[in-house]
């Protein structure tokens, strides 16, 4: 079994406090290294000034030429007592001893080169001698003349200078235990800082979460944007860029972010959103949003992205084949019963009758889309239109094609043109039922201009309240209550824009009519010659009827 490995924040800890100790130690030492050198020449200084107060005396110097030991003896002794030296030592110019603290020594050489001093040179330095290790001091002994007539040596007991470092020693050492202690519980909050910042997590944890974060972040096919409880993006993926079409980078303020009205709203807000459908520039996402806690910490929150605007174009187009096939429905359920009728006729031998029926319903196919429908010739909108008109027809809403439409090229965009014509009728037909004009009626007209095709939808309605004019096509404003409004009219305006053209609210409603909305998609028909620009203004002038 292997050994237990100890926890990153204990290693720390105990890799700081080692690290303080040897930082303590190796200071200790260099300091105590300094300080012994320090006071090396302290009392060496101390040995040569005695030293030289010594030879200053002239009398000792008459008493050395004159060969007299007793009083130089005495001369000395007086001034090793005086000044608390291990010894004072004269010599004759021969380096023979004429004063010394063991009297027995008197008359012999001494036992350091006394050359250099004897040389007119003062001498300091540490030496073992007789007495022991003194730090000494030897200067020249001169008489009156200023002839050298031996030495002054003066020695201070090592002793003294090993108890004085011993003493700034023990003094270093406490310092440095002090701040052992201080370093020490230092590294302990700092550890403990460590653990909290980390989570508790060890760094192979933590390399293994970040492994995993970038392998989840960046291989999830949906758009990820977390932010912090500040308020700052933490994490944004290279999907989320994409859907939201914008540049985020983490540590961007959530207010510097150009978002979506709904998804700043959830964001700012921090409120649980499921299944939150929202436009961003040509697409339509998908938008969930979670808080996230670790124990009772608020560590922000995640916003997840997903593109349905793929979705939302196979909706786009079921929605116009069913259409279509309610149109050909009721076509059916109306040929049928022009058929019940005829052979009624002939089954009841009125042959002059059914004659008569037959030249009624040959004069021209079932046209659904009133009197319009034949200046309409592109077969999606015939078919579109056709099927919204039996729809609005089972609502009791007249949907109709005004007379000054005429569209004499095919479109090449029916998806857009389907989405865009398609909302703009939905909404007026609600819009319709909901008023209080009665009968309910919707007109669209439709007119080409070239390859540019101008829509024009007006309604019975009570029109648009004036507080939501101007913010109509944002994203969540909707002249109706409940849950999923208002996404209608910015798709509307985006499948438009994404043409180069755009819907606007051409009037908001007035006394004969309910709003207007005029859209303009350039480029969705083919081109072929008919009228001019100067045919679109029928169109133009709905907007001042």
């Amino acid at each position: 079994m292997a050994p237990a490995r100890m926890r990153f924040a204990h290693q720390v800890l105990v890799l700081q406090i080692g690290l303080l100790t040897l930082v303590v130690a190796v200071g200790s030492l260099v300091a105590a290294w300094m300080e012994s050198a320090q006071l090396v020449g302290q009392y060496g200084q101390q040995a040569i000034n005695i030293a030289r107060t010594v030879a200053s005396d002239v009398d000792l110097a008459d008493a050395v030429a004159h060969d007299d030991t007793q009083a130089v003896q005495t001369r000395a002794e007086r001034a090793r007592l005086s000044t608390d030296a291990l010894f004072v030592v004269v010599t004759d110019e021969n380096g023979i001893r004429l004063a010394h603290p063991n009297a027995s020594l008197v008359g012999q050489h001494v036992s350091t080169d006394p050359s250099q001093a004897l040389n007119g040179h003062e001498v300091v330095n540490v030496e073992r001698g007789t007495l022991g290790l003194s730090a000494r001091g030897k200067v020249p002994l001169r008489d009156r003349a200023g002839t050298i007539v031996g030495e002054v040596s003066v020695g201070i007991d090592a002793a003294e200078i090993d108890a004085t470092r011993w003493r700034q020693l023990g003094m270093s050492a406490l310092f440095g235990g002090v701040a052992l202690l201080l370093g020490a519980f230092g590294a302990l909050l700092l550890t403990r800082l460590l653990k909290r910042r980390t989570l508790g997590l060890e760094p192979r944890e933590l390399a293994e979460l970040m492994q995993e974060h970038q392998a989840v972040l960046h291989g999830i096919g949906e758009g990820v944007l977390a932010v912090d409880a500040a308020g700052t993006v933490s994490v944004c993926n290279g999907e989320a860029r994409r859907l939201l079409s914008t540049q985020i980078t983490p540590g961007i303020p959530l207010t510097e972010l150009e978002l979506p009205p709904r998804l700043r709203a959830a964001l700012e807000h921090r409120e649980r959103a499921d299944n939150l459908v929202t436009v961003a520039g040509d697409r339509v996402l998908v938008a969930n949003y979670r808080d996230v806690t670790k124990d009772g910490r608020d560590l922000g929150g995640v916003l997840t992205l997903r593109d349905r605007t793929d979705l939302e174009v196979l909706t786009r187009e079921l929605d116009t084949t069913r259409a279509l096939t309610d149109a050909l429905r009721a076509q059916r359920h109306e040929f049928a019963n022009r058929m019940h009728t005829l052979t009624g006729l002939l089954r009841t031998r009125h042959y002059r009758e059914a004659t008569e029926y037959l030249d009624g319903i040959s004069t021209g196919p079932i046209v659904l889309l009133g009197s319009g429908g034949d200046l309409v010739e592109d077969p999606y909108l015939q078919a579109f239109l056709s099927a919204k008109t039996s729809a609005a027809a089972e609502q009791g809403i007249e949907l109709r094609i005004g007379g000054n439409s005429w569209v004499p090229a095919k479109v090449i965009a029916p998806l857009e043109v389907t989405t865009v014509v398609g909302n703009l009728v939905d909404n007026a037909l609600e819009a319709a039922q909901l008023g209080s004009r009665r009968p309910a009626a919707v007109e669209v007209d439709l007119l080409a201009e070239g390859t540019t095709l101008h829509v024009a939808v007006t309604d019975s309605g009570d029109g648009v309240a004036d507080h939501l004019r101007d913010s109509l096509f944002v994203e969540g404003v909707s002249t109706k209550d409940g849950h999923g409004r208002g996404i209608g009219l910015a798709l509307t305006r985006q499948a438009a824009r994404s043409l180069g053209g755009d819907v606007r609210l051409a009037e908001a409603g007035g006394t004969e009519r309910g709003a207007l909305f005029l859209a303009e998609l350039p480029q969705v028909l083919e081109a072929r010659s008919g009228r001019t620009s100067s045919d679109a203004e029928p169109l133009a002038s709905q907007e001042e009827k």
